[in-house]
Order: C-alpha cells, then structure tokens, then sequence
C-alpha cells in the first residue's frame, strides 16, 4: 500500500514539474511579435533607402549612384552572410571572444521557436541582422568617392566577419564586455551597457572609417574642406527617413511592446530634436545661416549619442546628451577635420564614431529614475566600464582594420585610377549615370 502511495506522489510530483516546465516555455505574444516585425522593417529602411539617400545627396553626382550600389549590395550581401554564419558567430554560445557555429544557417532554429518576450526566433533574427547590415553601410560615408568597387565588397565581407560578429558577442552574446563588472570585481557595476549599439554598431564603425580614409588617402580634388554636395533634398530625406527609421532600431532593441520601448522612443526623439537644434544655431552663429545640410548631420549625432542610452537614460539625459553630442560633433567636423587634413568624405568618423563615443561614455552618467524621470547617476566603476569598453572597441576596430585594408589592397586593391576618379564612380564601375538630359 505504501509503495502505490510514494508512486502516485511520484507521479503527481512529476506531473506538477513538467506543468511549470511548460509554463516557463516563452509564448507567443502577438502584441509583441507584431511590434518586433514593424521595427525590423524600420532598421531596414534606414540602410535602404535612407542612408543610401543621405549620403547619395552629400557626394557629387558622378557617384550618387555608386553610393546606392554599395549600400544595395550590403543589404544583399550581409543578409546571407548573417543567416549563414554571421548570427552564430555573435550569439552562439562559443566563448568570451566569438560565438561557435552551432547555429550555422539558422541550424536547431524553426518557425515555432520563441524568444523570452514571445517573439519568434526568426524575427529576433532578422531584427539582429538588420544591424549587421548597416553598420559597414555607415562606413561608405568615410571612403565615399574614391574606392573600387570590388575591394569595397570584400573589404565589408571579411570587416564583418572578424570585427562586427565578435564585437557583437562581447556586448549582446554573452562575451566578455557583458560581464565586465563582474570580471574586474566591481559589485556596484554590471557590463557594457550598450542598449542599441553604441559601441558595436557607432564606434566600430566610425574607428573603421577613419583608419580606410586615412590609409586610402584624400580624394584627388579635396582642399581641406567638404565638397558641395549635388542634392541637399536628398541629404533631408534621407535624414529624416534615418530618424523614423531610428524609432526602431533603438525602441525595437527590448523586443517587446512595453514602457520601455516607450521610453527608448520618447528619449530618442528628444535627444535628436535637441542635437539637430544645437546644430542649427552653431550654424547661425559660425557660419550666420543655419543650413539644411548642418541640421540634417546635427539630428544624425543625436540619434547616434543616444542609441547605447535609449535603455538607461531618461529626459533629462536625453536633453544633455543632445547639446553635449552636437557640441562635440560639430567641433569635430568644422575644425577639427580641417586641421588634421584627412579626408573623412561625409563625415562618418566625426558623427558616427565621435558620437557613439559621447554617447557610450554618457551612458556611464545618466540613469533614468522610474518614478519622476529624473536625473540620476551610475556609479563611478560603472563609468570606467563604460570606458574601458569605448577604448577596447577603438584599439580592436582600428588594428583589425587596418590588417584588412593591407589584406584587400594587396589582393584585388581599393583605390580607383585618377582617371576612374575624375570620370566618376558611376561610370567608371557600373556604367550608369544617375542624371540624363535628352535634346
């Protein structure tokens, strides 16, 4: 009698664990689901068209359509790079530096797998690839004019594959930057805190465009000063489709519809309706006109500060980071550039990485406070780690980087001929023009 009384507790003990099993398993949430689908489109809209128009409308026309190309192409390209080994390598378990391929080709992954917020894995997926797509897309903006077209494509194939995928484990897949606190013994801080990308997407980005136009040299016309850009209502639309765009990338980042996606959009906004105003009046003053090419570039620095805070920060840090971002971009690229002499052609180095640093490291200072929305502050280990993560990315993308170029230009080479320069891109590459008069 007793063993059947001990057999159907048994079974009835087996039966409870198995019932909170199942309801520990993720659901599909469609509210959710719904929301994470909108946003992927979001963040692919800000590589195509968006920046393809931005940085289209600021090169002259002979390569308008080379910039469009490129960032076509990367939308091709890295989509089948990712889901072949790209979205392995960075969230694969693996170690603290690279992911394994565990997960090649989406392996072990089907359309009924669900994440913890109840989106499909598919869709978790996309939304992650949709970053790998653009952020070698942003480093066109530093080489625009001047690289062949092949080098560029193989260049951005390997600079994924030995730069962005690791940096996306550390911070996102479970690396060693997403344990920092706990690495370096510090009780009062956590790891990186990189919401949306500052350091994986802006900073890698920005180091990698500053080491190629260093080392593939000024365009053969450049006095020191940008180029008039051929279409000025391109750079707006473009910039305003990156800040709609920006909606999703940064408020999409917690993967589900909930305050603080809420409050990742409200803060994005704001931040970037600050810096896009801060840039207008620097405008006014230096150059006594606000201009629609400075104010189009100011809200871009303010949607890069803010993207590794839009998760911590609240309004008042938003507000601060977007005076304090488009003050520092804006030194950068009015005086500092000139100085220096290189030729960083649209400013990819000046926004991108310099902002995504302002923002990393102000990430470090503000926290949003739940109940007022108030101002608060990390602790000051917190900011070292905040630090120590922008320093690690710069010393990884700049050397890594730089092997790379020497690694393309000795193989198929990057820099066109003068004669293809002056030509233009377009024909020289794709033998179109972007503009036809007919008599």
């Amino acid at each position: 009698m007793k063993k059947i009384i001990f057999s159907i507790i048994a079974l009835l003990g087996l039966s409870t664990m198995s019932a909170f099993a199942q309801d520990a398993a993720p659901v599909l949430d469609s509210g959710n689901t719904a929301w994470m689908i909108v946003a992927t489109a979001f963040v692919f809209l800000m590589t195509v068209p968006a920046l393809a128009l931005f940085y289209g409308g600021l090169v002259r026309r002979k390569n308008v359509l080379s910039v469009f190309m490129q960032c076509l192409i990367l939308a091709a390209v890295m989509s089948l790079e990712w889901v072949i080994v790209g979205y392995s390598l960075s969230f694969g378990e693996g170690n603290a530096f690279i992911g394994d391929f565990s997960m090649a080709f989406l392996s072990g992954i089907g359309q009924n797998s669900v994440e913890a917020t109840g989106i499909p894995t598919y869709i978790w997926i996309l939304f992650q690839g949709m970053f790998a797509v653009i952020t070698p897309a942003l480093i066109i903006g530093a080489f625009a004019e001047r690289i062949k077209f092949k080098g560029f494509l193989l260049f951005s194939i390997l600079w994924a594959l030995v730069i962005y995928y690791p940096m996306a484990h550390w911070v996102w897949g479970g690396g060693w930057m997403s344990q920092l606190g706990d690495l370096l013994g510090w009780s009062d801080a956590g790891g990186a805190i990189d919401f949306a990308g500052g350091t994986v997407v802006h900073i890698n980005a920005g180091i990698a465009a500053l080491v190629m136009c260093v080392l593939l040299g000024k365009r053969r016309d450049y006095q020191g000063h940008a180029l008039p850009p051929h279409n000025i209502p391109f750079v707006a639309i473009g910039a305003a489709m990156l800040w709609i765009g920006w909606f999703g990338f940064n408020a999409g980042s917690g993967l589900a519809a909930d305050g603080l996606a809420g409050n990742a959009f409200l803060v994005t906004h704001i931040c970037t309706a600050t810096a896009a105003l801060i840039w207008a009046v620097l405008d006014w003053i230096v150059g006594k006109k606000p201009t629609v090419v400075g104010i189009s570039t100011g809200a871009v620095a303010g949607l890069v500060a803010i993207t590794p805070a839009a998760g911590t920060t609240g309004l008042a840090g938003a507000l601060l980071i977007g005076i304090i971002v488009a003050l520092v971009c804006y030194f950068m690229v009015a005086f500092v550039k000139g100085k220096l002499g290189y030729d960083d052609s649209l400013d990819a180095f000046g926004v991108h990485g310099i902002g995504g640093m302002v923002g990393a490291l102000l990430t470090g200072v503000f926290a949003t406070s739940v109940e007022t929305g108030g101002l608060e502050f990390y602790s000051f280990h917190q900011f070292l780690v905040q630090l120590i993560s922008v320093v690690a990315t710069i010393a990884f993308s700049g050397i890594v980087t730089t092997i790379l170029f020497f690694l393309v230009d000795k193989t198929v080479g990057l820099r066109v001929s003068d004669k293809e320069e002056a030509i233009g891109l377009d024909e020289s590459d794709h033998g179109e023009t972007a503009y036809t008069t007919f008599d």
